[in-house]
């Protein structure tokens, strides 16, 4: 489910990577340069790791606000600013703003308000948040809500090209950040709850031309699926998917309508030029009305950035029960696995699973729980593939009109779109969690273009006490996770969800945001070890972001409580099962904290 219908249906990072020249030549360059933060997760890799250390673990708790800036917008604000030399450019929530701001004195070089008609906002489920713009060659990128992709010089702030990425009159919206790949810009689409099919587009960076488009189901033409070479894990190899892969699991015309949206983020390898993310859940959320596997919602893909010819692929959640999206940050990383040097693939899936392949092949290697209190499934079976299920927690064994209870994770999974780090000094990933499980009853729901096709009610509510969280109430937590291994090393727990994006510096901390509101940085070499605390005007749901200018180093946040852990707030629910149970589940947040997009910009004094 992406990231307000109004009731809420409800070590390597890329700059390193070899073969960075058939890159982005510009984005690689400025990505190479610390003092930039130059794209929405640092790099190429999605590594969210800066090589700047002027601030760290011994004198972290020196910092103190350097300046501020409000977006003048109340609902959800995720994703964080770009700094291109002098410059930072920031974004907001619906209508979705752009700012170019003066690093030298915070004035505003230039704004850009798009003009989008506000119908969109009903069938925007989970709050009207963005997750943020991509830089390359001159042009800011943004992805509007109505599905506008948009160009913008960035000197002056004028639209360079735009071209319309979907229809949201049949509920397909955008809140992904768009991505730089070669000439290319990347996006996706949103509206799961919609019925939407999902699809990953490729715009020419200077025409807006659409260069490809890859499906996620349908026939094998429309996925760019090649039924001999498209490989995908089957009894402990690769082999190649075969004819109509997606329409066998299938029944009848149901993939027209089949979900498997693609709003989460892209890493890149410019040596292999393949391209990573993740497809969302099958539509309806109703499982006995869609039998079968569902391919290929819930999967991880690899494709070709030319052509969109894809590589391989790989199902988490076949035949998916939960809204167990599989669209989260895909981060590459060279790191032993079982003890051997690998080009790693790693994933953090909603389902509760933290999934390490190689990223060259597809191959599965490693494939744990990073919540122990995952109970749907025991395990993956690392033969198949295959999660194998719990009957007492599977909504279609359990039936239509049944309430099936204490499932956990909840449908927002034990970790949503909120990016996870990797430290290539300490070889681990710092990964913002949520420890929420759920009642989750589905029901029979006929499909309408334009109208919610979702077919569940939900509750949620904290998980249970477990020895990694050890804290009884606790909602989430930052984990260190040993990707070689799949174990968690040390986990911090927190009252709410970790639902920001967390950053590792070679000063050796880790810092990320609460939905309290408050940034936080620890250690990075023990993360229950808490250096810094302070406390921003709103709930916290973007990202981290680091940068220098001029010598000194800064530390951003994004703040502005919403999405969908914050949709009770942003937009005015109250009854416990709206916003799929999210609003019972998180309805003391209002204790903590208050609506607002601010940017909160941190440094040392001087």
């Amino acid at each position: 489910m992406h990231g307000g219908i109004r009731f809420l249906l409800v070590g390597a990072a890329a700059a390193t990577l070899v073969g960075t020249a058939i890159a982005n030549s510009d984005l690689a360059k400025l990505e190479a340069d610390s003092n930039n933060w130059a794209a929405q997760s640092g790099d190429f890799a999605l590594s969210r790791h800066s090589k700047l250390n002027q601030i760290n673990k011994t004198n972290v708790h020196k910092m103190q606000v350097a300046w501020t800036f409000s977006t003048g917008v109340l609902r959800g604000h995720e994703g964080g600013p770009l700094v291109i030399g002098d410059t930072l450019y920031i974004h907001s929530a619906f209508p979705n703003k752009v700012w170019a701001l003066n690093l030298e004195d915070q004035t505003i070089k230039w704004k850009y308000e798009p003009k989008q008609d506000p119908s969109v906002i009903p069938v925007m489920c989970c709050d009207t948040v963005n997750r943020g713009l991509a830089y390359a060659e001159g042009k800011i990128f943004l992805q509007q809500a109505d599905t506008t992709l948009v160009a913008l010089d960035s000197k002056t702030g004028k639209v360079v090209w735009s071209v319309k990425n979907g229809d949201p009159k049949v509920g397909a919206t955008n809140t992904n950040a768009p991505f730089i790949m070669k000439d290319k810009v990347l996006t996706g689409i949103s509206g799961g709850e919609f019925g939407v099919r999902g699809y990953v587009a490729a715009y020419d960076i200077n025409t807006g031309k659409l260069v490809w488009k890859g499906y996620s189901m349908g026939p094998d033409s429309d996925m760019l699926m090649d039924p001999a070479k498209t490989m995908t894990y089957k009894d402990g190899a690769m082999v190649p998917v075969g004819a109509d892969s997606s329409l066998k699991t299938w029944q009848g015309d149901q993939w027209k309508i089949g979900g498997g949206t693609t709003w989460g983020w892209y890493g890149y390898d410019p040596a292999l030029n393949l391209m990573y993310y993740g497809s969302g859940n099958p539509s309806t959320w109703n499982p006995t009305q869609r039998p079968g596997d569902n391919k290929w919602s819930m999967t991880t893909w690899a494709r070709d950035v030319d052509t969109g010819a894809v590589h391989w692929v790989y199902q988490m959640t076949p035949h998916d029960e939960w809204d167990f999206d599989g669209i989260n940050e895909m981060i590459l990383a060279d790191i032993p696995v079982h003890g051997k040097p690998t080009k790693a693939l790693v994933h953090f899936d909603r389902n509760g699973f933290g999934y390490t392949w190689d990223r060259t092949s597809g191959m599965l290697l490693v494939a744990e729980k990073f919540d122990p209190a995952v109970n749907w499934a025991t395990h993956v079976d690392m033969k198949t593939g295959r999660p194998v299920g719990v009957p007492k927690y599977s909504t279609e064994h359990n039936g239509v009109d049944v309430t099936s209870k204490d499932i956990c994770p909840a449908a927002l999974g034990t970790k949503d779109q909120q990016p996870s780090s990797f430290d290539p000094q300490t070889g681990h990933f710092y990964v913002p969690t949520n420890h929420v499980c759920m009642t989750y009853e589905p029901f029979k729901v006929e499909y309408t273009a334009g109208q919610p096709y979702v077919g569940a009610t939900l509750t949620m509510f904290p998980g249970p006490t477990t020895a990694a969280n050890g804290m009884q109430g606790s909602m989430g937590s930052l984990i260190e996770w040993d990707a070689g291994t799949g174990k968690i090393v040390k986990s911090h727990p927190e009252k709410f969800s970790v639902w920001s994006g967390v950053l590792t510096t070679d000063g050796g901390i880790a810092c990320y945001g609460t939905l309290e509101g408050y940034l936080k940085c620890v250690d990075a070499a023990d993360v229950n070890k808490e250096l810094y605390k302070f406390k921003t005007p709103s709930g916290i749901i973007g990202n981290v972001n680091t940068w220098s200018y001029k010598g000194r180093q800064y530390i951003g946040v994004l703040s502005g409580i919403g999405g969908w852990a914050g949709i009770g707030m942003a937009a005015g629910l109250e009854k416990d099962t709206d916003g799929l149970g999210a609003v019972g589940g998180y309805k003391e947040l209002s204790k903590y904290t208050e609506l607002g997009g601010q940017l909160t910009v941190f440094v040392l004094p001087q």
